[in-house]
């Protein structure tokens, strides 16, 4: 094999072509996967999961013939090696991410997302599948538990940059200005609350919302451009441990 063969093959399943052609630009910008194909329905989807095997599949949850929850449990039933799932959607709800959970995907992000945090998922992705690799004979319970956390995500896994503790604190002021002032916040007012740059508490922002922890939706003014309001979802709350 060539060192090209070693890329993660992926499958971009997107309706809107422009989403599909930016996405495709995300992932191929990552030096261990390449987009084998797009598809546009769930129909083309499961076709193009049968003809191409892709070890990772891009899979949004809103397609115009079927959900992405529908192809998501054909690609869990078909034989063959395992296919890792990340959900792309603009889907929010609670119920949505339990249901993408539960079919064993991997990663949830939420539109719109940057290509940095996509590439953090994907390094996800090749660090728990070289994991797999690495572990030989019997699994004894300390493997199993590590995998296990690898898989859902649990433990330090944040872009690089990021810290836990400065995490907490963007958590902490997100709540308590969506609870004091209105229902969602800037990355400015996370900012002054936290005594971080703007630019910090936007990377902070965004990772919260590629978690599922947190919504970000554009704000437009009357003039200039839109700015993306950010509000807690899911397990986020003023509790987080310390």
């Amino acid at each position: 094999m060539t060192s090209t063969d070693d890329r993660l093959r992926t499958l971009i399943v997107e309706d809107d072509p422009l989403i599909s052609r930016l996405h495709r630009g995300f992932v191929e910008s990552h030096p261990r996967f390449v987009v084998v194909g797009e598809a546009r329905t769930g129909a083309e989807a499961v076709r193009a999961i049968s003809v191409l095997e892709p070890d990772l599949v891009l899979l949004d949850i809103y397609l115009p013939d079927t959900s992405g929850f529908a192809v998501l449990n054909q690609l869990r039933r078909r034989p063959g090696p395992p296919v890792d799932v990340i959900a792309t959607t603009a889907a929010r709800e609670l119920d949505s991410v339990r249901r993408a959970m539960a079919g064993g995907v991997q990663h949830y992000l939420v539109k719109p997302f940057t290509a940095a945090v996509l590439r953090g998922r994907l390094d996800e992705v090749v660090r728990f599948r070289a994991q797999v690799r690495a572990t030989d004979g019997a699994l004894d319970q300390a493997t199993v538990d590590r995998l296990v956390r690898q898989a859902r995500n649990e433990g330090p896994q944040l872009p690089k940059g990021l810290s836990d503790r400065s995490l907490e604190l963007v958590v902490r002021a997100l709540v308590e200005v969506c609870r004091t002032g209105s229902v969602d916040a800037s990355a400015v007012d996370v900012a002054e609350a936290t005594g971080m740059s703007r630019v910090s508490a936007r990377r902070y922002l965004e990772h919260l919302v590629a978690i599922g922890q947190a919504e970000v939706n554009p704000r437009y003014g009357s003039a200039g451009r839109p700015e993306n309001r950010y509000k807690p979802l899911l397990a986020v709350s003023a509790e987080s441990p310390s």
